[in-house]
């Protein structure tokens, strides 16, 4: 089944409420919300205040992504405030404490996600696919919005879902990163199911239109 999940990245956050509204009366199956620390990726975006405000707002699905360094520290804080599911970078930390934060993020009773850069081998994950509910393959460079899709990350979404596959897991495989009508084709024929969707998304003229197109791929 394919899931939509429009990046707030791209919204307005001038009429935010409004806009997480507009996500889900197109259609889309959960809000992805991207957090970046300025130490694990080159900038600085929203955080746990605005992620309570959305969850007073909404009971949808909230899709946490954090790039950010030793999420061990925060996931806690992240899951109180009201993510349903929280994404760590298998990158951000020694492979011991990434083990300890997705424990811990099933403990707070949430799902867990594990996200890999453009340049980390699929094989990085392995040793972690019985504990995730989602494996996060990043499409361009994480860290800014509206970048061009990374053809070669194809490659990484058909290791990851062969690796998903050979180990019997059913974990979903999202792609974030230049997501439009036509990447999308290509990262579903990879073996993505999840599909993060920021500037194509907010600035399509009809979001429910967009929104059915991308489920009928």
């Amino acid at each position: 089944m394919i899931k939509i999940a429009p990046s707030i990245l791209s919204a307005d956050f001038m009429h935010l409420g409004r806009e997480v509204e507009d996500c889900f009366e197109s259609g889309a199956d959960y809000i992805h919300f991207d957090v970046m620390d300025g130490i694990f990726v080159p900038n600085i975006s929203i955080g746990i205040p605005v992620l309570k405000s959305l969850r007073s707002y909404t009971m949808r699905i909230l899709d946490v992504h954090l790039m950010i360094d030793r999420p061990i520290r925060y996931v806690e804080s992240f899951c109180k405030a009201g993510a349903d599911i929280v994404t760590v970078h298998v990158e951000s930390d020694t492979r011991s404490n990434i083990k300890d934060t997705l424990n811990l993020i099933h403990a707070c009773g949430k799902k867990t996600g594990l996200a890999i850069k453009p340049k980390t081998a699929p094989e990085s994950i392995k040793d972690f696919v019985a504990l995730v509910d989602m494996v996060l393959v990043m499409t361009v460079e994480p860290g800014f919005g509206g970048q061009k899709f990374m053809m070669d990350a194809l490659d990484n979404i058909r290791g990851v879902h062969n690796i998903i596959y050979q180990n019997g897991s059913s974990s979903d495989i999202e792609v974030d990163g230049g997501i439009d009508l036509s990447t999308a084709k290509l990262a579903l024929d990879a073996g993505a199911n999840v599909l993060v969707s920021g500037s194509a998304f907010f600035k399509s003229e009809d979001k429910k239109d967009f929104v059915s197109h991308l489920k009928s791929l």
